[in-house]
């Protein structure tokens, strides 16, 4: 397939299905995308500006170190898909999925991630600080070392995920539903955690993690 170079203008994707036809350092500018079949396509160092993706749709796409300025996601749905050291940036996410995804290492600046799903998936290392994730779904997301650092999840679902070394500083998980979650890595000294929803052995790593010994009557 013949490949498409552009320097400091937008360059359009190719329409059918299949590796997509963009070069490192490619602009795509103020396109509309809508219900665009992404699946199988592949973008390395691409900067997207003011993309339509409402309703997109991929499985197996990559994005590598990839830049998103302003682009709607809304209703988009993603499998097995990667975006990998990926910069979000003045994005909105309402109601899109993530299924099995990889985004590890991807930043989400100034974002909207409202009703948001995501099922099972790496998430390691991204950073989601200060993001508003309140009426998101984390089901099974890997979130290893990632920054949640001031995260706005009051009332969201985390359920079964790995926390493990996540920086959750001042994060509010307010009446958040953290059942099977791994909580070695929340301070309940500096996250809210008042009305959130946990299992017994839950409790008991954040008692210990105040210093308390837990021991059977």
């Amino acid at each position: 397939m013949p490949r498409v170079r552009a320097a400091a203008m937008s360059v359009s994707a190719p329409t059918v299905t299949g590796v997509s036809a963009s070069e490192a350092g490619d602009r795509i500018v103020d396109e509309d995308w809508y219900a665009r079949d992404l699946s199988g396509t592949a973008w390395r160092d691409v900067t997207f500006v003011d993309v339509d993706l409402t309703e997109a749709a991929g499985v197996g796409a990559t994005f590598e170190e990839c830049t998103f300025r302003g682009v709607k996601f809304n209703a988009a749905s993603f499998t097995e898909c990667a975006f990998t050291a990926c910069v979000f940036d003045r994005c909105n996410f309402f109601d899109v999925t993530f299924e099995r995804c990889k985004l590890m290492g991807s930043v989400f600046s100034n974002s909207k991630l409202d009703l948001v799903k995501v099922e099972r998936g790496n998430w390691s290392f991204v950073d989601l600080s200060r993001a508003d994730v309140g009426s998101a779904r984390f089901d099974g997301v890997r979130f290893r070392e990632a920054n949640l650092r001031e995260l706005q999840a009051r009332g969201a679902v985390l359920t079964g995920c790995d926390l493990s070394g996540a920086d959750l500083e001042l994060a509010n998980l307010s009446g958040a539903a953290l059942l099977g979650s791994d909580l070695s890595a929340v301070d309940p000294r500096t996250a809210t955690l008042d009305g959130a929803i946990v299992t017994p052995d839950q409790a008991t790593v954040l008692v210990e993690s105040l210093g308390l010994v837990v021991r059977p009557v």
